[in-house]
């Protein structure tokens, strides 16, 4: 039986046109990531995935590069920080009022391990649901004297447990600064920044550099930015181009190679209860975060090394 490759590479034979090369170049693409092995870390990341900034592709690319990770063998545990639950919803996790939820585990009536969910798609993958009820958690935990720890003692609980292992933990955050956020900054070392692909993001980067930065000062020094990624990129443009190549020039050694391309697959799916990736997986929106997965589980090694420097005072 041919690939899906060679069909295109028949139908469309020599023809230059747009069509015929990007479906051909999709294809291959689709090809070599499903044939190309992910490393795993050797110990667990613990990633919030932040944007102070709204509509930039935060929750989605929690859902996505979660997804991805897992559908390559890793053992993935997504938190939904959020209270709008979106990354619950994609992720096809219950999250009604009455369910139990992260709101639970912050205020400190059940554990990590009695309200995760398996993820449908994925058997690897496993997700804390969020609630709506966590907008009014920061005034019910504001006077706690471990307010800022909550989480982070939620998850080394959970960590700590016989034959509990995650290759990869994600912070969904609200797009805000609250205790919310606070709470998933001091509970991991990574902050991957979604950025979209206009002037508007670049302007509120460096005011989300500045609050990660009084984040490292105040409350949780082994915090890194490990990953820059640009979303809704739309490569027909020279604007979308524009912005990536100011995102690397300043940001070179952490922003990913692999753009997020605009697409209606990837805001269609969540309606669906999936991510793009289990939805549509031959498509441009799950090859682009399947890349980008990729990118990011290569890039363990010289990640971690910097966090144990960090952790021994060398930098």
């Amino acid at each position: 039986m041919e690939s899906a490759e060679e069909t295109i590479r028949r139908i469309f034979g020599g023809d230059d046109s747009s069509l015929g090369s990007s479906l051909f170049e999709l294809s291959a693409r689709y090809e070599k990531i499903n044939k190309t092995r992910f490393p795993k870390p050797k110990q667990t990341r613990y990633i919030a995935v932040a944007n102070q900034k709204g509509g930039v592709g935060k929750t989605t690319t929690t859902v996505n590069i979660a997804a991805a990770l897992a559908n390559s063998g890793a053992k993935v545990l997504v938190v939904d920080m959020d209270p709008q639950g979106n990354a619950s919803t994609a992720l096809g996790i219950k999250h009604g009022l009455d369910q139990p939820s992260v709101y639970d585990v912050l205020e400190g009536r059940k554990t990590i391990a009695m309200v995760k969910q398996t993820c449908p798609d994925f058997p690897t993958l496993e997700v804390v649901p969020s609630s709506i009820n966590l907008s009014g958690a920061e005034l019910e935990v504001a006077d706690l004297a471990n307010r800022n720890d909550l989480l982070k003692s939620a998850l080394e609980e959970f960590m700590a447990q016989e034959g509990v292992h995650m290759d990869y933990v994600l912070v969904d955050c609200p797009p805000s600064l609250g205790l919310l956020v606070i709470n998933a900054m001091c509970a991991v070392n990574e902050v991957l920044i979604p950025i979209q692909a206009e002037y508007y993001a670049l302007e509120g980067l460096g005011q989300l550099i500045h609050t990660i930065s009084l984040v490292q000062a105040h409350y949780n020094p082994m915090l890194i930015v490990s990953t820059m990624l640009v979303t809704m990129f739309d490569r027909r443009t020279i604007l979308s181009k524009e912005i990536y190549d100011k995102v690397r020039e300043h940001y070179p050694t952490i922003t990913l190679k692999t753009t997020i391309p605009r697409s209606v697959k990837i805001s269609e799916a969540p309606s669906y209860q999936q991510s793009v990736v289990a939805y549509e997986p031959k498509g441009t929106g799950a090859v682009s975060y399947r890349e980008a997965a990729l990118e990011i589980a290569r890039k363990s090694p010289v990640v971690l090394a910097e966090l144990e420097a960090k952790k021994q005072g060398r930098n």
